[in-house]
């Protein structure tokens, strides 16, 4: 325990600190450090089915649910990301497929997998599309369910998740199986189990690390993509930022090459 300036206790973090900003830093370096160590293996081979798919005229098709959903928009439809990008969300079921509003109140949606068929559908996905699907434990029963039928249809799949966590816990989609189990390529985003990394004084842990981790390996993901388009000689479809000159027309001219299958809610 460390005594801070009033004379409380507070719980030590690795530092010798208490609970803290600088804790936080602390505890999330190695990890960032150890999400990077996979720029040569799973990075490159997901960045490979990435290009593969839009030299193929597809649409990366991203998805997370929960806090999860930071990574899908992370790749798509982000200021300097790829144009040929399509966030898929769980209110697409209410906004897009005439579900009452009802149905995203509580947290339980996440789990059923009742739904995810309806949710492929309304992503109006075509056969060169990739998806990603992001989920920090990988059981639970929309995730499963949706990656069940990415593979069923034939598409590449780019699963992140966290390796400690999923391991740790029990699906809960009736086959038993997790993301991990469809995936082409699994990119671990080194989130401890329970995600949290701060000790509490009497217990617990705070402070979360799987949505910075996510967002450091959706960038390396587009670097990596774009690294491969440039050193090629093709000039890949990029978003400017909405909120420079001249920014909204560069992006709505290279949208419309993807009228129908790309949209941008809030």
């Amino acid at each position: 325990m460390a005594s801070t300036a009033d004379g409380s206790n507070q719980a030590a973090n690795g530092d010798g600190s208490a609970v803290s900003a600088q804790a936080y830093v602390h505890a999330l370096t190695p990890i960032m450090a150890a999400v990077t160590e996979q720029i040569d293996g799973p990075i490159q081979k997901a960045a490979d089915l990435v290009t593969d798919s839009l030299r193929a005229n597809g649409v990366i098709q991203a998805f997370g649910s929960g806090h999860s959903e930071a990574l899908a928009m992370e790749i798509a439809g982000r200021a300097g990301g790829l144009i040929a990008t399509n966030r898929i969300a769980l209110r697409d079921l209410v906004l897009l497929g005439g579900e009452s509003p009802e149905l995203l109140r509580g947290g339980e949606l996440e789990r059923d997998p009742s739904y995810s068929r309806k949710l492929y559908e309304l992503s109006a996905a075509r056969p060169g599309d990739l998806f990603v699907i992001a989920s920090n434990s990988g059981v639970n029963g929309s995730i499963v369910e949706l990656a069940t039928v990415v593979k069923e249809k034939g598409h590449p799949l780019i699963a992140i998740t966290s390796l400690q966590h999923t391991s740790g816990v029990d699906s809960r989609h009736p086959s038993g199986k997790k993301l991990i189990d469809f995936a082409d390529v699994v990119i671990d985003n080194h989130a401890p189990y329970g995600d949290s990394v701060l000790d509490l004084p009497d217990g617990g842990k705070v402070c979360a690390v799987s949505s910075i981790t996510a967002a450091l390996i959706a960038q390396m993901l587009v670097a990596e993509v774009l690294r491969r388009l440039t050193e090629a000689g093709e000039k890949p479809p990029v978003y400017l930022s909405a909120n420079i000159p001249g920014g909204d027309d560069h992006n709505h001219a290279l949208e419309a090459q993807y009228a129908g299958r790309i949209r941008r809610t809030a």
